[in-house]
């Protein structure tokens, strides 16, 4: 991927960030955080020019973002670092992600045995409606979560200053007692009581973020609803979790979905259901016509002789499927409807109709009060 972006005029990273070349190192961080919270490839699934450009802003964000790096850009520009492959793979512009949101993701600083910190993941719970499973959406959605400070870029330690290494562990994290048993010298290891394990410790704390590196922050992210989505499908947004208190790997959010019920129709797999009154005429000699479906109207054809519960198919006008092309059926269920309050010649008609079938109707004629009175004296 590198190769090819190579091939073109490639833009000055300043200018992809929108800051002067004296721009300092939390300017440009800034910068940064704020374009990939737009371009993350797990909310632009659909859009690969938003990859592209997630690609390229982590690129420049690895390359500004160390003096050194930094430096032989400003002297020597892009030829300063070709054949570097930054953003080539999700492994590495994740990496670049995850440091700019979550503080130090490789657990630099930090003993190897206590390994890198990582936040906590969130679920988000997301309704949706047929409509939107058949034709797919975005939808914006707002949640709270644990953040690296910005003031202090996540490291816990007042502008200006750093975090020290930690007298009582020698920032191993980890601390050894020994003592003496029947059995024998019984050594543990547990987390550092002065530093919680961190290897550091921070002698003038951040006053935003009370020296913990993290803060209470509302986040609004646009999500994209895939065509054919079921309830309990999930997306993964890697890094938008929480960011551990004083560096480490963010955790992911994990955006479940939940497809609401439809007053009309009714939702197995792909297919669709519905159900379709139709009068006794149309029954008996067929008819033509217009079902508005979750996609637009379309024509149904009832056969002649069509009998109440029959199952008419229309292929093809269900839903999409996640991982087939072919879309779902919509079976439409006929429900023939007895007439009721009939008109004398309504009556006089259907009397001919079934005398001429031979079949015998004997109508019940008796008025309300007649059958009250037959009722209850049994005949």
């Amino acid at each position: 991927m590198a190769e090819q972006r190579n091939k073109g005029v490639k833009q000055d990273y300043y200018e992809l960030f929108g800051v002067d070349r004296q721009a300092t190192e939390a300017e440009i961080k800034r910068a940064y955080r704020k374009l990939a919270r737009q371009l993350h490839p797990d909310v632009n699934r659909d859009n690969p020019e938003a990859e592209e450009l997630f690609k390229q802003i982590s690129e420049a964000y690895a390359v500004l973002s160390d003096p050194q790096r930094r430096a032989q850009y400003d002297r020597f520009g892009h030829g300063a670092v070709e054949g570097t492959d930054f953003g080539g793979s999700p492994f590495d512009i994740f990496d670049v992600f995850a440091s700019a949101f979550g503080g130090d993701p490789f657990g630099f600083g930090r003993s190897a045995s206590r390994g890198v910190e990582v936040g906590h993941s969130l679920r988000y719970d997301l309704q949706v409606t047929l409509e939107e499973v058949m034709h797919g959406a975005e939808k914006r959605i707002e949640y709270s979560r644990m953040a690296a400070c910005d003031t202090c870029e996540g490291s816990g330690a007042a502008p200006g200053t750093t975090p020290k290494r930690c007298p009582t562990c020698n920032g191993n994290g980890r601390v050894r007692t020994s003592h003496q048993t029947f059995l024998g010298t019984i050594s543990s290891v547990y987390d550092c009581p002065r530093c919680h394990g961190r290897g550091e410790v921070v002698d003038v704390p951040c006053q935003e973020c009370q020296g913990r590196g993290v803060v209470r922050r509302e986040e609004t992210l646009t999500v994209r609803v895939p065509p054919g989505v079921e309830t309990g499908d999930e997306v993964v947004l890697r890094g938008f979790g929480e960011a551990p208190p004083g560096g480490g790997r963010t955790g992911d959010l994990y955006v479940r979905f939940l497809v609401a019920d439809h007053p009309r129709f009714v939702r197995r797999g792909a297919d669709l259901h519905i159900e379709l009154p139709i009068g006794i005429v149309q029954a008996a000699l067929g008819d033509t016509v217009q079902l508005e479906t979750l996609d637009g109207p379309a024509e149904l054809h009832i056969p002649e002789g069509t009998q109440s519960g029959e199952d008419l198919v229309l292929p093809g006008r269900g839903l999409p499927r996640t991982n087939a092309a072919r879309r779902g059926d919509l079976h439409v269920h006929v429900r023939v409807v007895t007439p009721t309050n009939l008109t004398p010649r309504q009556r006089e008609l259907l009397r001919a109709y079934a005398a001429e079938r031979g079949e015998e109707v004997r109508p019940d004629e008796r008025n309300l009060f007649e059958r009250i009175r037959d009722a209850v004296t049994g005949r």
